[in-house]
């Protein structure tokens, strides 16, 4: 009867050669095995991780430049510009696709050891499932550090930049004032306006203001008004105070619930960049919740922090959940990556769902943000734990 080595957990006679990896309990030390091991794992997760984000870049490339190349064509731009507008792309897209790319990474790494039935030879080397599932979840949690990184400090900056050759170089747009900490600021013809970004849509600006000033830049008139909306072809003001000069450092003030106005300017003279929070940094994004002027307003910012986090971070729980999915579709249906890849999609665009229909409520007030953004982490989270214990069992 042939021994194994003390310790190592791994009889000899069940150990096997498969590509790749030599588990030698013979000769080795058994945590010189687990590293080969973890290491065998890891190496052919990010591999798959690779393969997979190339993949999807190239593809989301593709259609995008299909879809705006005539544009840069119209406009005779040269070809630097349009190849830096498309390469500049990339960390959004990376963004874009990370959680499902962790997920089917992971999923394709576990479905190919099994597969090919070096996860059955581990299991008879007396290896649980656990173990041989740790290094690609441990590879999962730091791919999400990177992506985390990628946000703030790669993406904002990208975004930017690409966003400001679409509007100026392409559109022809260029905006004529500037944003900061949460309100943008226009110089018209006669005056100065502010408000928080307003719906191009609805023509409608929150916390809005008006002020005319001298040659010797003394204050002439103030107007600010919480809600203002353009009906077409005047302003209306809604909840607001009005001050005019009426003598050396004298002003009258005026209160009023509504009040009509004719600017020099209209919503057509605002040329306001459609408003991407992929332009700001995670810290943006956290200091721009203290600066908000209502509740409203204030938990909606909150929304966007939780939510590019969690956004970022959710391939994490889509990977907890894939990998037991996995084992359970082989058990059921035969080993085959075909079905087992479209049941993973398929469970991250329902999880997608979830997580995008709580980020709505969140940012309507209806729940708490920080809810929204944990939520389906914690119920996806435990749902792949739990399936992972019983499957090692």
């Amino acid at each position: 009867m042939t021994a194994s080595r003390p310790g190592s957990g791994l009889p000899p006679s069940r150990c096997r050669l498969f590509s790749g990896l030599r588990l030698a309990p013979h000769t080795l030390h058994p945590l010189t095995n687990v590293l080969l091991l973890n290491r065998y794992i890891l190496r052919n997760f990010l591999r798959n991780l690779g393969l997979l984000l190339a993949a999807l870049i190239a593809l989301y490339m593709l259609i995008d430049f299909f879809e705006k190349i005539d544009n840069f064509l119209e406009k005779g731009k040269s070809t630097g510009l349009i190849l830096k507008f498309f390469l500049l792309n990339i960390p959004f897209i990376v963004e874009q696709m990370s959680p499902v790319c962790v997920l089917l990474a992971g999923v394709i790494t576990l479905g190919v050891l099994n597969h090919s039935n070096e996860l059955v030879a581990l299991k008879s080397c007396g290896i649980p499932l656990g173990k041989v599932v740790a290094p690609i979840v441990v590879a999962g949690m730091l791919c999400m550090l990177v992506f985390l990184a990628i946000s703030q400090w790669v993406l904002p900056r990208t975004v930017s930049v690409t966003n400001e050759i679409w509007n100026r170089e392409v559109q022809g747009r260029v905006a004529l004032g500037i944003y900061r900490n949460g309100r943008y600021f226009y110089r018209g013809k006669e005056g100065f306006y502010s408000f928080q970004r307003p719906d191009p849509k609805q023509n409608i600006f929150l916390y809005f203001s008006y002020s005319t000033w001298d040659a010797n830049f003394d204050l002439n008139s103030i107007v600010a008004s919480r809600v203002v909306n353009w009906n077409g072809a005047q302003w209306l003001l809604v909840q607001g105070q009005e001050q005019k000069r009426i003598g050396p450092e004298q002003y009258s003030t005026e209160v009023f619930y509504a009040l009509q106005e004719q600017f020099p300017e209209t919503p057509a003279s605002f040329f306001v960049p459609a408003y991407h929070t992929m332009e700001l940094s995670l810290l943006e994004l956290y200091e721009a919740t203290r600066h908000q002027h209502s509740p409203e307003d204030t938990n909606r910012a909150w929304a966007e922090f939780f939510g590019r986090i969690s956004y970022t971070t959710l391939g994490l729980p889509l990977l907890l959940l894939g990998l037991p999915l996995l084992l359970i579709v082989y058990r059921r249906w035969g080993r085959d990556l075909s079905l087992a890849v479209p049941v993973s999609c398929g469970m991250a665009f329902f999880c997608w769902g979830g997580w995008a229909a709580l980020q709505s409520l969140a940012k309507e007030s209806y729940i708490n943000p920080l809810a929204a953004a944990i939520g389906v982490h914690i119920v996806v989270g435990l749902a792949g734990i739990v399936l992972l214990i019983r499957e090692d069992l």
